[in-house]
């Protein structure tokens, strides 16, 4: 073999074996576990900064995602309460497909941490988007601080994926696809602009909300639209954490310009 013939078939090797690397990882970022694994920590940092920068001591009261509330008072009507129920049903959602699929309990710390630099890529497109279209109202209650944005953040990227993605997303395809035989194509685009619809819309819900401007609806509308093309894509931890970060640059950007 000429040394040619071999450098060229050291790139194909080279080029191969990122490749391979590349489908691991996209096929790891999205199993149930290690989307799990990605997402506790948000999770716990979640409840730890709720109950330190998020609550009202004088007045025994904490500021949670608009999301987690409607999770926990959906929880209520069947008699399972709790202050951390919304908390435990991630864990039982996503130990539960894993169960279901069969797959290793087996951890990828590696793959998180791409997860992570992943995810902080992807939030940035609607960071710009953001920008063009107009100011974003945050999704926080007003007179909230620096610290308690953060938290309610990480909470908005895990419950309302939950809420609008994973599970809206669940039920709207066997609604579609299973029992109305909806070709998937069309099935999957209509779940992504109906959630899309209903996650701007939800921004509107609470007393504290800011007043509906167009400009916000839209805005939010697309996000609904981005956070279901990577739903689909990505899977749900991606997803989340794209979301989450999302909120942490824009809590950050309206910090540093006060």
């Amino acid at each position: 073999m000429s040394r040619q013939a071999a450098a060229r078939g050291n790139r194909v090797g080279s080029n191969t074996g990122v490749v391979g690397a590349l489908q691991k990882y996209f096929h790891e970022s999205e199993l149930p576990l290690i989307s799990l694994s990605f997402l506790l920590p948000m999770i716990v940092l979640y409840e730890i900064g709720t109950y330190y920068f998020a609550s009202d001591w004088a007045r025994h009261t904490e500021t949670r995602v608009l999301a987690f509330n409607l999770l926990r008072q959906f929880m209520a009507m069947f008699g399972a309460t709790g202050r951390y129920l919304p908390c435990f049903a991630v864990l039982f959602i996503l130990l539960t497909w894993h169960i279901a699929r069969r797959d290793r309990w087996q951890l990828q710390v590696g793959t998180n941490f791409l997860m992570c630099i992943e995810s902080a890529l992807l939030a940035l497109p609607i960071l710009a988007i953001g920008n063009i279209i107009g100011h974003y109202v945050p999704l926080y209650a007003p007179g909230s601080s620096w610290k308690g944005g953060l938290v309610l953040a990480l909470g908005a990227g895990i419950y309302e994926e939950l809420v609008f993605r994973l599970i809206a997303f669940t039920l709207l395809n066997i609604l579609l696809v299973d029992m109305l035989r909806m070709e998937k194509k069309w099935a999957y685009l209509l779940i992504v602009v109906a959630s899309s619809i209903l996650f701007a819309l939800y921004h509107y819900w609470s007393p504290q909300s800011a007043p509906f401007r167009w400009s916000d609806c839209i805005f939010r509308t697309i996000c609904g639209v981005y956070f279901g093309v990577l739903f689909v894509t990505r899977g749900f931890g991606i997803t989340a954490g794209t979301h989450a970060i999302y909120d942490i640059y824009f809590f950050t950007w309206r910090a540093l310009l006060v």
